[in-house]
């Protein structure tokens, strides 16, 4: 005779009974319950009409962890009457996707369809990937793939072709606050926090739902009577690891961000950026390396100490270590942020680059040319050649460019900074050769 919980039945009993984590007992019911996602999912959205009409497409859902992809999957299976089919990524392989989708060809004789959702689908490789595509495109499965990364650069371009991409955003205070309450709901107390602690917990989460509602279970498990400042809640609950990953999208994303803030000379945002990347564990080495690119593409001679200044930072760096070294790389932040700002030198060595190509192999005109034998002098290699310094100017103004093409202007300095003046020289200068041209 079997024994109690040995059964089918049985089984399923104690199963009901064992506990739950917090965020899932307050996994939303319904699509109405899902909070921040409103742009898909309210009426007019995307999502929202798609339920109107009980018609899914095959869908890629792209969005930090946390932020409901799971449960908008299941939902929408719910809402339209498919069987929820999941798998992940990370532990499914060939042999689980036949299964799946021989189930679906039988089921869907039957009538019900199915919605095969895969978490995590960028993990599949490309032709796993690509064995998707007919059972997607015959109908077998409607598929609801789940990502934190980029689609455009982690999916084949064929299956994003037969499915739509849907942006979800990290969960915002708004959208947080409502999970606190629903949790102090279902717990029927209020969470353990004076005001500022719980606007702590929110930040705390960085968006995360799932992360939110395992701290509000933490916080619910503390001995009653318990009112947590900031201090005491750092002291009591572990911070979320900031979403970050060196090799991925995260990693682009801050780099850009602290780009573009420096060279809009914001160098507030250009300090937090570099402050979320050393927190996020990227190596300083890279972003010194950055830094010092930006030094010549964005300041430029504008400041031609910048260079200096990035190559002297990033050298105390190497010398100090981490966490010392940070604050040499911070000075080096500011320096940058307040500097004037030029590309011209960037925009400059483009053009040459461009015209090199176009022009092949014009040979440079024959008075720059040395001639250490008789041959060559000739015929005519350095003949007429005037040594700059021997000139009352020290200029010229001879010309310099292959015989046969323009003369061509491809540095053109800003009205900024230490350009000013290389403007006024190269205007002078301009001015000897329009002269040395009419005498």
């Amino acid at each position: 005779m079997a024994k109690r919980g040995e059964s089918g039945g049985d089984a399923g009993l104690f199963e009901s009974a064992a506990p739950r984590p917090f965020a899932d007992r307050l996994r939303p019911r319904t699509l109405d319950e899902v909070v921040g996602q409103d742009h898909l999912l309210k009426p007019d959205g995307p999502l929202g009409r798609m339920v109107a009409a009980r018609r899914l497409a095959s869908m890629i859902l792209w969005g930090p962890p946390g932020c409901g992809k799971t449960t908008i999957a299941r939902l929408l299976a719910h809402s339209t009457d498919l069987h929820f089919e999941p798998l992940s990524a990370v532990f499914s392989g060939v042999a689980d996707l036949r299964k799946v989708f021989d189930a679906a060809r039988a089921r869907r004789v039957a009538g019900p369809g199915t919605l095969l959702f895969i978490d995590e689908i960028h993990r599949f490789n490309r032709s796993q990937q690509d064995g998707f595509l007919p059972f997607v495109e015959d109908g077998t499965v409607t598929l609801v793939g789940a990502t934190t990364e980029n689609p455009s650069f982690e999916l084949n371009a064929a299956l994003l072709s037969r499915a739509q991409v849907f942006v979800l955003n990290r969960l915002d205070d708004a959208a947080l606050e409502k999970l606190l309450s629903r949790a102090e709901a279902e717990m029927g107390r209020p969470l353990p926090l004076d005001a500022d602690a719980r606007a702590a917990v929110k930040a705390m989460a960085d968006g995360d739902g799932r992360f939110c509602l395992n701290l509000c279970e933490e916080l619910f498990a503390l001995p009653g009577g318990t009112v947590l400042d900031t201090n005491a809640l750092a002291a009591t609950i572990q911070r979320r690891a900031p979403l970050y990953d060196k090799a991925q999208e995260g990693h682009y994303n801050l780099i850009s961000a602290l780009h573009k803030s420096l060279r809009g000379s914001d160098t507030d945002a250009a300090l937090y950026w570099y402050s979320r990347m050393l927190d996020g564990g990227e190596d300083p080495r890279y972003i010194a390396r950055r830094l010092t690119r930006f030094a010549v593409e964005d300041v430029g001679l504008a400041d031609p100490n910048a260079l200096t200044q990035a190559i002297a930072a990033w050298e105390a760096y190497e010398r100090l270590g981490s966490p010392e070294g940070e604050l040499a790389l911070a000075q080096l932040v500011i320096y940058l942020g307040t500097a004037p700002k030029s590309n011209a030198g960037y925009t400059a060595y483009k053009s040459a680059v461009r015209a090199a190509k176009e022009t092949g192999s014009l040979m440079p005109p024959k008075h720059i040319l040395n001639a250490p034998t008789k041959l060559m002098k000739s015929i005519g290699y350095g003949k007429g050649y005037e040594y700059d310094h021997d000139t009352a100017e020290g200029f010229s103004g001879q010309n310099y460019f292959p015989e046969g093409m323009a003369r061509r202007e491809f540095y053109q300095p800003v009205e900024r900074g230490f350009e000013r003046d290389l403007r006024k020289r190269l205007d002078y200068w301009a001015k000897l050769r329009e002269r040395r041209g009419e005498e």
